[in-house]
């Protein structure tokens, strides 16, 4: 016959138990609020153009203009802003709100973007910024490509840029007029 060899068990400590059930609570929280934010993404990013710039403008540090673009200041810069007739060396990526990567410049390389000659909200923001500020901005339809696709940016998209502005000058004279490639004017209704 097998004999059954008998284990001592000590009774678990009341801090044991307390212990145990704080951890499991922590544990509870922290899924909650992971699942919570995967999910709060998903939700912002399936919204119409109005209702994510509505629900985006109302976050902490993000500031709205009278045309309705919005900005977060990353780096603060010093001194003057550029004018429309300028010309600026400025890093950029845009993306779309679910996160899909349309335009940038590679590192390094700033591009020389005519300030006037851009999307409205793209010239709208590298107006806000002084030389050295980093700025995220969120442009909405009326201030990018409207209700017409551009390139891989499908109708009534909010653009999302990062923009770090390195230097502005006035225009040269010998600078072609016109928009630059990828970033044409909005166009007209």
């Amino acid at each position: 016959m097998s004999e059954i060899t008998a284990v001592p068990l000590r009774p678990v400590s009341r801090a044991g138990v307390t212990t145990l059930w704080v951890g499991i609570g922590l544990f509870l929280v922290a899924g909650v609020a992971g699942a919570w934010a995967s999910t709060q993404k998903a939700v912002m990013t399936a919204m119409p153009a109005p209702a994510f710039m509505k629900a985006n403008g109302g976050r902490a540090g993000v500031k709205t203009t009278p045309s309705g673009l919005e900005y977060q200041i990353l780096k603060a810069g010093a001194g003057p802003t550029p004018a429309a007739g300028d010309v600026a060396q400025i890093d950029y990526k845009g993306t779309l709100v679910n996160g899909t990567p349309f335009d940038a410049t590679k590192p390094g390389q700033p591009a020389t973007l005519p300030v006037g000659q851009v999307i409205p909200g793209f010239a709208e923001a590298m107006m806000l910024m002084p030389r050295g500020s980093r700025l995220r901005v969120w442009i909405p339809p009326e201030l990018a490509y409207q209700d017409h696709e551009a390139g891989v940016i499908p109708p009534n998209s909010v653009l999302v840029f990062d923009l770090t502005m390195h230097d502005f000058a006035p225009m040269p004279p010998q600078m072609p007029q016109g928009a630059m490639p990828g970033m044409d004017q909005a166009p007209q209704q």
